[in-house]
């Protein structure tokens, strides 16, 4: 929360902003089910390892493909904190998180990155997020 609030006094004073405007940006994956969303987003971690190795993104691994890769407690680590700070779920799941998240930081903007091995289910994503968020105002 400090360096959220230290954003804001800095907006804040900057003579072309009326008043304080934060942006943060979150990874979401969003599906019909809870269920469906985990398994969406089952081969964002070793994607994420990937990249924090230094390997280079590897393509998005499916639920199916991510079974057979092997977990050691280095490679947990390396990636725990990605993992932890997703949004993953049904369209009320992720907008309730969101909405937390919004209050928390007191953003005026969320910025919504989503990864999964799926074109049509990433686009469905925005989509399922998109009419949860506009129910609610």
């Amino acid at each position: 929360m400090f360096r959220h609030r230290s954003i804001q006094q800095i907006a804040a004073s900057a003579a072309e902003l009326p008043e304080p405007y934060v942006a943060v940006s979150v990874d979401a994956v969003v599906a019909e089910t809870d269920e469906e969303a985990r398994e969406l987003v089952a081969g964002y971690p070793a994607w994420v390892r990937s990249i924090r190795r230094g390997e280079g993104a590897i393509p998005f691994p499916t639920a199916e493909e991510i079974v057979a890769f092997a977990w050691t407690e280095d490679a947990r680590a390396l990636v725990t904190d990605r993992v932890r700070t997703q949004s993953v779920g049904s369209p009320v799941t992720v907008a309730d998180q969101l909405e937390r998240l919004r209050d928390a930081t007191d953003a005026s903007e969320i910025a919504i990155t989503t990864v999964t091995h799926d074109h049509a289910a990433r686009v469905r994503s925005y989509e399922l997020i998109a009419a949860e968020w506009a129910k609610r105002g």
